[in-house]
């Protein structure tokens, strides 16, 4: 008769403490969140970071940059540049230098919502999505098909509803939308209705710029509102490597900077073609190309934000196909953030990206692999960390789920291990050993970390064969098309007021449905 009451109370209790670990963690008591700091792995030596520097110093100097616009000539000219009669712009080394000293250092890129800005200052890890897929992945069909702008604005619904998917830069290109101008303005809206963290987009043509920032004006609630809190970021290839700018790119670039538009400086060199085969090479001209962007944008504007961002990628020299999901893909976007650590600057590079064509077992290795080295070695913006398939070919939206379960994972790793009097847990061995269970199963302390230290996959699957068995064999793919179809049948949190989305599509010729 007495047990009875003592068995309902400790039942009471079990639920009580289940219901307090099912609920959500304040966001510093989370085991993962954005802009944890990394910096731990660190391939290169300090030795090595500064012949580095020096060697893309000489390349500047001795070798300089071709086919920049009339308004870059002479803006660079005018900061210190030297126009040679080859027609290369060469930069001495005192120029870079001062440019270095006035760079932006404490950037923060701005979501919608203030909740989802980014700290890129020291080591702080942000993953996101990047890219200009052309096609689909569809797994059910396991065929590419084009990609349209639904897909984008699905994306970008999909990424807002994921705790570790940090920031949406375009995955893919709406092939649906012929007219440029209108792709780029639709690219925004999609993106932009889709989710509230920040976004990065691209645009075809410096005339087009005019238009969108009219657009993010009145999403914004007005210039200045726009100007105080810029959530789109420009994603500007503004170099051809080897060492050539890209005219009508960085003609936008400095269209952006006088709307205000934070810039990423984007050289993707391909090592074997377009960059040195070797790893350091390939990290040089990187490093000397974004050096170039860097004093571009402060020639410009002074301290404007700018994110470094050395993107060289590799290539298997068998075949001439560019690689994305190897080793040295790996390493060179370890090295780059490395490097952007020795200049102090904010930077991004791809990393999480894979050839594969599907979300298969070659993707998981190779999406792993460089995720996981990129957010050690301190890298602020993992662009292509979710969802990139076919070396950058393909985006596939189950991809992107389940991407999101690896980040967590890597950014696991990127915290790392706390060692204090708590974690040592002397106390707690002594508990258990003398006088206790002989063992650690629901001690206080085990309940208190299980959610402050450790990461449990959404989908992934943990149960023994037999309960999986008596799942029915649950399948990773068919749960992240399921999560995906949960998440695409609600209404996007990111959507505007009704008012403001008929402004909006009075003004300018929206492709998706209201």
């Amino acid at each position: 008769m007495n047990d009875h009451p003592r068995s309902v109370q400790r039942s009471g209790g079990r639920a009580a403490r289940r219901a307090a670990r099912a609920a959500p963690l304040a966001d510093h008591l989370r085991p993962v969140r954005p802009g944890m700091s990394g910096g731990k792995y660190a391939p290169l030596t300090p030795a090595q970071m500064g012949r580095i520097h020096q060697t893309a110093l000489d390349a500047l100097e001795q070798i300089g940059l071709a086919d920049a616009p009339p308004s870059g000539v002479e803006l660079l000219t005018n900061a210190g540049c030297i126009l040679g009669d080859d027609g290369r712009l060469r930069f001495p080394r005192a120029l870079v230098e001062d440019m270095l000293a006035i760079a932006n250092r404490s950037v923060t890129l701005m979501g919608r919502d203030p909740a989802n800005d980014m700290d890129l200052s020291g080591t702080r890890v942000h993953y996101g999505t990047a890219g200009a897929a052309v096609h689909m992945v569809d797994v059910n069909t396991r065929h590419y098909r084009d990609s349209t702008l639904q897909d984008l604005h699905d994306a970008a619904r999909i990424a807002d509803r994921l705790d570790n998917i940090h920031f949406l830069q375009r995955p893919m290109v709406a092939r649906d939308v012929l007219d440029n101008r209108e792709m780029d303005l639709n690219t925004i809206y999609a993106c932009v209705s889709g989710t509230t963290k920040h976004i990065g987009t691209s645009f075809t043509d410096p005339d087009y710029v005019a238009d969108a920032l009219e657009m993010l004006h009145m999403i914004a609630g007005g210039e200045q509102a726009w100007r105080d809190r810029p959530f789109v970021s420009n994603s500007n290839c503004f170099v051809v490597p080897p060492m050539k700018f890209a005219t009508e790119s960085c003609q936008v670039m400095e269209r952006c900077i006088e709307g205000g538009m934070p810039v990423l400086l984007l050289s993707a060199g391909m090592a074997g073609a377009t960059a040195p085969p070797t790893i350091a090479g390939a990290i040089v001209q990187g490093v000397a190309e974004c050096l170039a962007g860097i004093v571009y944008v402060n020639a410009m504007a002074p301290g404007h934000p700018a994110v470094f961002g050395t993107w060289p990628f590799g290539l298997d020299l068998r075949t001439g196909a560019m690689t994305v999901g190897s080793s040295d893909q790996a390493l060179l976007s370890a090295g780059c953030a490395q490097m952007h650590g020795f200049y102090d600057l904010p930077g991004g590079a791809a990393a999480g990206a894979s050839d594969s064509k599907m979300p298969d077992m070659q993707a998981g290795w190779e999406q792993a692999m460089s995720n996981v080295m990129a957010g050690l070695s301190g890298l602020n913006m993992v662009y292509e960390a979710a969802g990139m398939h076919a070396s950058l070919l393909g985006f596939c939206h189950e991809s992107l789920i389940l991407g999101d379960d690896l980040i967590g994972q890597a950014l696991r790793c990127v915290r790392g291990i706390e060692v204090d009097d708590e974690t040592l847990c002397l106390e707690t061995i002594r508990e258990a050993c003398i006088g206790g269970p002989g063992h650690y199963l629901g001690t206080d302390q085990t309940l208190s970390r299980m959610q402050r230290d450790y990461v449990y996959p959404a989908l992934g699957d943990r149960t023994s064969p037999k309960e999986w068995d008596e799942k029915g064999k649950p399948d990773l793919i068919e749960n992240a098309t399921a999560r995906k179809e949960s998440i695409l049948a609600d209404r996007s949190r990111a959507r505007f007021d009704p008012i403001l989305d008929k402004a909006v599509r009075d003004r300018f010729n929206v492709h998706l449905p209201a």
